[in-house]
């Protein structure tokens, strides 16, 4: 199992406006094609402005498969720019449990 770690940098003051693009239209997408969902995260204290999202995979080729649904279907591509323009930044980090980590099977 891996799991996929993203952590974006949004502009000051736009999380408001993320959490509900998201929320009411950008997560329903995803959960079609992606993983487990582990988390969805915004940063309270220390660097503000952020939001994480896990996702848990079986593997490398499981997860570049979802993705690559999720990227073919028209409603994501409708609403990807509804969320961009909020972005600076992206960090994407693809993480494994260490063998004393029991994982929950995906």
């Amino acid at each position: 199992m891996i799991y996929e770690i993203r952590t974006y940098q949004l502009k000051t003051g736009t999380v408001p406006a993320y959490v509900k693009a998201v929320s009411e239209e950008g997560i329903g997408i995803q959960k079609d094609y992606l993983g487990t969902l582990v988390g969805y995260f915004f940063s309270e204290i220390g660097p503000l402005n952020q939001i994480v999202h896990i996702w848990a995979y079986k593997d490398l080729a499981d997860r570049d498969a979802r993705r690559a649904a999720l990227g073919d279907d028209p409603r994501w591509v409708a609403f990807l720019p509804k969320i961009q323009c909020l972005i600076e930044t992206m960090e994407n980090k693809i993480m494994k449990p260490l063998p004393f980590f029991e994982t929950t099977p995906v």
